[in-house]
């Protein structure tokens, strides 16, 4: 148990503020209070249905996944009319608007941005996600992630990361978090304690974060202390466990009794609330993934996850069932009253900070219509555009093939990896780069597995055929990372890896990969390897500009591309 800091970091409440807060607290039930604690997936698409849930279980908070802004501005209004207490409503906006309305800007990966080397680029990415998706109603940003990318073979934080050097990463989320802050949006600093050290998916199981105390002092911990230090408002505790600062804490602790962050009231009590001072409030992440769902029986995970720390449950399994999972808690006194309030307290203070009851009484915690026309704005695609022209990087530069001419690259054999549709949902981002190198005068071909003769000619055809139909080859990939993937490697055809870049010495060959920065390991013997970062709108058409000379490479790699091998750099 801690005691709430309603006037200090990062809360800051006047009185007014507090005496409101608590009269709330003080004018609620044990069942609104245990409601309160509960962030629901938004997956109840009309009023009927939001009425039931919000009647029966009154939520603290609700996260939709993206969807037509129209619809998203729609949904939320509802909830926010309807519901007595206004909620915190969520979204992964880790790139921009489109983490909530599908129409928004899609602006770049977190890596783009590192890449970029520029903070003013974190802060537009800030005010991009703050503006949009402030204008469909949302007050809650899952973002920044502020892990560390330590190891180039983690299948989940690759592009969603700010790179490898904790000092760029700290620079870069607290201009996000600064443009949020000004917007009235809070963040959620993630994945605490820190994923990007294994290879492994907290989603399909708990993984680790190997680090010593000092290691992790000087990396993670110096990062969320100074986000701490500058009001980040709400944490996500990751399913990520952290043994050092467990047994640093608990000595005698035996393995089998070691929890992830979501679970662990040494990390997150002793650790993150009592050493490192956070106030705020501190939100699990979903707990049905299996990184938290494997370590327990479910009823007594969801308590678990409150008395070590958790002020708010991400998603549910069951909501009926879970609900009733921590209301007898509640009732047996397995989750003291004194925790109940505590939890509640920084849950209203959240709102308070928000100015969430102000805005209720005059009707505008979510906009009119009018406010969507922010939604891929002019000014958010030009910053997109500038983006993409200070990030793309040319990482690996070793036979001079560029820039491509008309004169010695016109005819070009373009390999696609991946792509098989963009975030969006639109059609793959590879045809956005093949019509931008043809309205620049190239002959493009891309290579069809099914076009028999193509295929024969990359099995087996004469060096001197290949020669004669083409002048340059380009690959482009677009290998996402992704939940529930546990890799994200390349993977040739049959028979032989037939179309792996085989042929660097017969033909000037270029890799470039717009999501996966780490391509390097699987295609080491490529002599120009770029790295672009993001596979939206903007990136394909800049990069032909890059290709042909109109503009130079200006990005600098935030993580080794290199993966730590010998042979990528030959």
């Amino acid at each position: 148990m801690t005691t709430v800091d309603l006037q200090g970091n990062p809360f800051f409440l006047s009185d007014k503020q507090i005496t409101h807060l608590k009269q709330v607290l003080a004018n609620m039930s044990i069942r609104q209070k245990v409601g309160q604690m509960f962030c629901l997936l938004g997956k109840y698409e009309n009023e009927a249905e939001l009425k039931k849930v919000i009647d029966t279980y009154q939520p603290g908070a609700m996260m939709y996944r993206p969807q037509k802004s129209t619809k998203i501005q729609a949904l939320q209004r509802f909830i926010q009319e309807y519901s007595p207490i206004p909620l915190l409503l969520g979204a992964n906006l880790e790139s921009g608007g489109d983490g909530i309305g599908l129409d928004g800007t899609f602006y770049g990966r977190q890596l783009e941005v590192a890449a970029s080397g520029d903070t003013k680029n974190a802060y537009r990415l800030g005010l991009i996600a703050a503006r949009e998706g402030g204008a469909v109603g949302c007050n809650w940003s899952f973002a920044p992630v502020v892990d560390v990318n330590l190891n180039f073979a983690n299948p989940i934080i690759n592009v969603r990361t700010y790179g490898n050097d904790p000092e760029k990463v700290i620079a870069m989320a607290l201009e996000y978090m600064r443009a949020c802050q000004e917007r009235g949006m809070a963040v959620a600093i993630k994945h605490f304690p820190g994923d990007g050290v294994d290879d492994r998916d907290q989603h399909l199981l708990t993984s680790v974060n190997s680090l010593s105390v000092s290691e992790w002092d000087k990396t993670y911990g110096h990062i969320y202390e100074e986000m701490i230090a500058h009001g980040a408002l709400t944490l996500m505790a990751g399913h990520i466990y952290q043994p050092a600062y467990t047994r640093y804490f608990n000595p005698q602790i035996a393995d089998e009794d070691i929890y992830p962050g979501s679970l662990s009231y040494e990390l997150l009590h002793d650790l993150l609330r009592q050493k490192l001072g956070f106030n705020g409030l501190i939100s699990s992440d979903a707990t049905n993934m299996a990184g938290f769902s494997c370590q327990g029986k479910r009823s007594e995970l969801l308590v678990r996850a409150i008395n070590a720390g958790c002020d708010m449950l991400l998603f549910t399994r069951d909501l009926e069932e879970d609900f009733n999972f921590v209301l007898a808690a509640v009732n047996n006194g397995t989750i003291s009253s004194a925790r109940l309030d505590e939890a509640v307290t920084r849950i209203l203070a959240t709102k308070e900070t928000l100015n969430l009851f102000v805005k209720q009484k005059k009707h505008t915690l979510v906009p009119d219509r009018e406010a969507l026309k922010v939604l891929k704005c002019e000014q958010h695609v030009a910053w997109a555009k500038e983006l993409a022209d200070e990030s793309i990087t040319l990482v690996k530069n070793k036979e001079n093939a560029l820039p491509l001419t008309l004169k010695k690259n016109k005819r070009i054999l373009v390999f696609v990896l991946g792509d098989v549709v963009s975030a969006s949902g639109k059609p793959p981002v590879s045809k956005l780069f093949i019509e931008q190198l043809k309205k620049e005068g190239f002959e493009v071909t891309l290579f069809d597995e099914h076009d028999e003769e193509l295929k024969q000619l990359m099995v087996n055809g004469a060096i001197k055929k290949i020669k004669s139909k083409f002048d340059t080859v380009i690959y482009f990939a677009n290998v996402k990372t992704a939940s529930n993937q546990t890799t994200v490697r390349l993977n040739w055809l049959k028979p032989m890896g037939f179309n792996v870049p085989w042929f660097i010495h017969e033909l000037p060959t270029i890799f470039i990969s717009v999501a996966n920065p780490y391509h390097l390991q699987d295609v080491p013997m490529v002599k120009t390897y770029i790295n672009a970062y993001t596979a939206n709108d903007y990136v394909p058409v800049i990069l032909v500009d890059k290709l042909i000379g109109k503009s130079p490479f200006k990005g600098k790699s935030p993580v080794n591309a290199f993966c730590t091998y010998w042979d990528t750099h030959l």
